[in-house]
């Protein structure tokens, strides 16, 4: 299973930490998933139906916020 990496090395831009924060609390929301470091390609690479009509949907939603707070920074 892919998981987003551990802690980044020091130094490395605040904007990377708070992605890792968010890609790593996706991940313990999802145990079950093969998530990446891009979570755009999980969307893309996701094939509707492959998942119970209100399972699909929460996942869904859950890669879709976290693409989001990634993109606010916040």
């Amino acid at each position: 299973m892919c998981r987003p990496r551990g802690p980044v090395a020091a130094g490395a831009p605040d904007g990377e930490l708070f992605a890792d924060r968010v890609r790593s609390e996706l991940s313990d929301e999802l145990p079950d998933e093969d998530l990446g470091q891009d979570l755009g390609d999980c969307l893309d690479q996701y094939h509707l139906g492959s998942k119970p009509r209100c399972e699909e949907v929460e996942y869904l939603e859950l890669v879709q916020e976290a693409i989001d707070r990634i993109e606010r920074g916040r």
